[in-house]
């Protein structure tokens, strides 16, 4: 979360990078850069980036099991063999039909 302590001008980070720097490392936590006192950049250090991004591709990926649990409890699946027999099926059709193209 942000932390009203967190929020500084563009100039001030401008003048002292190294600072933030080490600041950003140090806590991990983003901070909220102003231009003419509203809020215009949000500044992470890469790692407490990669750890964020990773967690919503966490709950992306949750989501996804959900849905396809919903689907299995409503009934909306069928069995493997099933697809892969109609997927091989359409892949057949699609070559037959580039081939005689070609001709």
């Amino acid at each position: 979360m942000l932390n009203l302590d967190d929020i500084h001008p563009l100039t001030d980070f401008l003048r002292n990078t190294k600072t933030y720097g080490r600041r950003l490392k140090k806590t991990g936590r983003p901070t909220v850069l102003t231009v003419n006192g509203e809020a215009e950049f949000v500044v992470l250090h890469p790692l407490s980036y990669q750890r964020l991004a990773a967690k919503a591709a966490r709950r992306n990926d949750y989501a996804a099991l959900d849905r396809s649990i919903a689907d299995m409890k409503a009934g909306r699946v069928r069995p493997a063999d099933d697809v892969l027999d109609e997927l091989e099926t359409l892949s057949l059709k699609e070559i037959k039909r580039k081939s005689s193209k070609k001709k």
